[in-house]
């Protein structure tokens, strides 16, 4: 009996609903090739919802999440709308209240001729970052005083606690042992933010029950050094929110830009979302240009997630095979139709697929 799987679906705004079209057909090319079932159920949250009824996500919606077993999310975003106020209701409320507290970020590079830096091969860029998604200055801890004025002051509260850092690390470790890979890097700023020492003691006494896996610490800034001068130095990287926010957009570059990357927001045996990093490219709405591997990239997270490996291998073996032989030109817009680059996906899962029976 095939596995069946209840997903949730958020197209967003802008090219959301056009770049999820296409991870839905790539991954309905999927069931019906490795026998699995999706049954789907499309929720309309964004902007053109709120301003035709004034609803930004109602609690309800959580409820029925976690009835479900993932959650796939196109964009989020409109000029429109007020700066952050659609992105806090559907982005932060889905990581905060379903406490998805890691954000995996892959930064992998498929094709050479993808990365901006000299001489990069793909074996050279190839790391998980694991970046703590419900804590530090996220947290909305904070506010303004006499606004608009010229006495005007503006905090906002970085926060760590025990449990939120310890379990971010220690899921860092466990996905190191489990994907083979040999050396979890702790990023922060524990020398100039004293509040950041947590990191590093706790990290210290989770690295003790791992002595088989290698461990490296680094400042943030150095990080970002690093990450452009030696990738290859980075296996898996755990870092605090507001950094791992920054570090892994510079890695998306790295690998190719925004176009190919995607993110996971976890709790490990829970509900889950799934989502490209890029925006919602409102100039590009309704256009058909926008490039949607970073979606199909995010459902190929998912079925990793959902226990499909075979698929999600297939589909990411037919990623690389089209870029690397750039059969897909182009991650950015307009280089392919959304729809052509949707219809090169599933031709190549088909083609690969044949291949191993």
């Amino acid at each position: 009996m095939s596995n069946e799987y209840s997903i949730a679906v958020i197209p967003g705004d802008g090219i959301g609903e056009e770049v999820v079209a296409e991870g839905l057909k790539v991954l309905e090319a999927l069931t019906e090739v490795f026998g699995f079932r999706l049954r789907t159920t499309k929720y309309p949250w964004g902007a053109d919802h709120y301003l035709a009824t004034k609803e930004l996500h109602p609690d309800s919606a959580y409820d029925e999440y976690r009835q479900m077993d993932a959650v796939l999310l196109g964009a989020i975003g409109d000029p429109r709308i007020e700066t952050g106020l659609i992105e806090r209701a559907v982005i932060a409320g889905l990581r905060f209240k379903l406490d998805l507290y890691v954000n995996l970020r892959p930064i992998k590079l498929y094709a050479e001729h993808l990365c901006p830096l000299k001489d990069r091969t793909p074996e050279q860029v190839d790391m998980l970052v694991m970046r703590e998604n419900t804590e530090d200055a996220y947290t909305g801890i904070g506010g303004t005083f006499k606004q608009d004025t010229g006495d005007e002051v503006a905090m906002a509260t970085m926060l760590y606690t025990r449990k939120g850092v310890e379990r971010i690390i220690r899921y860092s470790f466990e996905q190191a042992v489990v994907t083979g890979r040999k050396k979890v890097t702790l990023v922060d700023k524990a020398n100039a933010i004293r509040a950041q020492d947590i990191w590093t003691r706790v990290f210290e006494k989770v690295a003790s029950e791992y002595p088989n896996i290698e461990t490296d610490h680094m400042y943030i800034d150095a990080a970002c050094m690093w990450l452009i001068k030696n990738p290859d130095w980075f296996d898996v990287a755990v870092m605090p929110n507001i950094f791992g926010d920054i570090f892994t957009d510079l890695g998306a570059m790295v690998q190719g830009g925004l176009g190919i990357a995607a993110s996971g927001n976890l709790h490990p045996g829970k509900v889950s979302m799934f989502e490209p990093i890029h925006g919602s490219a409102p100039k590009y709405r309704g256009k058909g240009v926008a490039n949607p591997l970073a979606t199909i990239n995010a459902a190929q997270m998912m079925l990793t997630y959902l226990g499909e490996e075979d698929a999600a291998r297939c589909l990411e073996k037919s990623i690389a095979r089209l870029l690397e032989s750039r059969r897909i030109r182009s991650l950015g817009a307009g280089e392919h139709s959304t729809a052509e680059v949707g219809d090169l996906v599933v031709a190549e899962v088909r083609e690969v697929a044949s291949q191993k029976t």
